[in-house]
């Protein structure tokens, strides 16, 4: 069912960005609750970066999935995260924090098993991992989940006495040891070791390595076993464990949406380290629906641009990998939210079907891995009827 409409709606009716050829993007699209607007700009040899919206006639799923070390563990979560969630909800009666805890829990430990299977052929993977970020909205109720530091942002209109007319709300904690707080966690967890978190390089680092604290994947600075295996060994660098260092448990921020709040973004970090939140908000409350999310991004190059001293243009005719010494791949997705304005009239959107929108797996070439696409999409909506059953 989903590849009837999964292709042409990936392929189609999202474009190539212009003058920039490792940009996608769809302007405007419907979901239960309004509008939504997502694109993606590519950086690395093989975009890190994976994202997807799932919209149904009572809800609408957001995931964008910021990988690091290699594409494998975000393209994994891109395909595993939201059938789980369609799971564990059919069986628990709806969605809940409980539900999405589960969800994460059970995507990590397939990912771990798939390094296990993988390690003779590919050692590398156990050094791979993503963050990931998850919106769920469904009757006026929003959850937001996230690992590592890819974030999300509501904007609403201020209340009286505040100095703007439209207020930025992060909904999100950044698992980042660049946080003071962020490292005293991690350190407190780790009384033992006194390296634990070292700045490095310019930032602080877990173990010299890595500045997110939370993801899925990373295995072998989760499983102390993946350190004394011959074949990582050969490739990778010795850590010493004595327990895991990152974790897979999700922040869960929870909400009932009001009548002030009118739209949300979530965007990987590559957005966050030339925006700021406000601004950001500000960019998405001035100007039109249709194509907000390319503007984000336009604007976040600029930013880019302007701290090497390059003109806009320049920046977007340099060729992915290179690009990469530029800006990080960048991903955003804007939600508009409109049901809850008029609850006595339902919104032209409410009656939309089943869908599923995903960037595609990399800008530049649009290589898929069909097989296993296949697998995902007659997953995602066969097992235990559709998504939207779960609401």
């Amino acid at each position: 069912m989903l590849r009837s409409c999964y292709r042409p709606l990936e392929r189609c009716l999202g474009r190539r960005g212009g003058g920039d050829g490792l940009m996608w993007h769809m302007d405007l699209k419907p979901h239960a609750s309004g509008d939504f607007s997502i694109a993606v700009v590519q950086a690395n040899s093989s975009l890190e970066d994976q994202s997807q919206v799932f919209t149904s006639p009572s809800a609408t799923y957001v995931g964008v999935y910021d990988g690091h070390g290699g594409p494998e563990a975000s393209r994994f979560v891109n395909r595993h995260l939201f059938p789980y969630l369609q799971k564990f909800a059919s069986e628990q009666g709806g969605l809940s924090a409980e539900v999405i805890k589960k969800a994460f829990n059970a995507t990590e430990q397939d990912f771990t098993q798939l390094v296990r299977r993988s390690l003779a052929i590919k050692p590398q993977i156990a050094s791979v991992g993503s963050c990931c970020l998850v919106g769920a909205i469904s009757n006026d109720q929003l959850y937001v989940a996230n690992l590592g530091d890819s974030r999300a942002v509501l904007g609403r209109r201020a209340f009286d006495g505040e100095s703007s007319s439209v207020v930025a709300e992060r909904l999100t904690t950044d698992h980042n040891v660049s946080s003071e707080k962020v490292r005293k966690e991690v350190e407190a967890l780790h009384p033992d070791d006194s390296a634990v978190v070292v700045y490095c390089r310019g930032v602080w680092r877990i173990k010299g390595i890595i500045q997110v604290s939370r993801s899925i994947g990373d295995v072998y600075l989760k499983k102390p076993e993946f350190q004394r295996d011959p074949m990582f060994q050969e490739f990778g660098t010795f850590v010493p464990l004595r327990r895991p260092v990152l974790s897979a448990e999700p922040s869960i921020y929870y909400k009932q949406i009001r009548p002030q709040d009118l739209f949300l973004i979530f965007a990987s970090d590559g957005l966050w380290e030339h925006l700021t939140d406000e601004a950001a908000v500000d960019i998405v409350f001035k100007n039109p629906r249709a194509g907000i999310a390319k503007r984000l991004v336009g604007a976040a190059l600029k930013e880019a641009a302007k701290k090497r001293e390059m003109r806009y243009k320049d920046i977007t005719k340099i060729e992915k990998g290179v690009r990469r010494h530029f800006h990080d791949d960048i991903t955003v997705v804007v939600i508009y939210l409109d049901s809850h304005k008029n609850k006595s009239t339902p919104t032209k959107n409410q009656g939309a079907g089943v869908g599923l929108i995903s960037a595609p797996v990399d800008i530049f070439s649009y290589n898929s891995d069909d097989e296993m696409e296949d697998t995902y999409e007659k997953s995602f909506l066969t097992k235990n009827n559709q998504l939207s059953n779960m609401f």
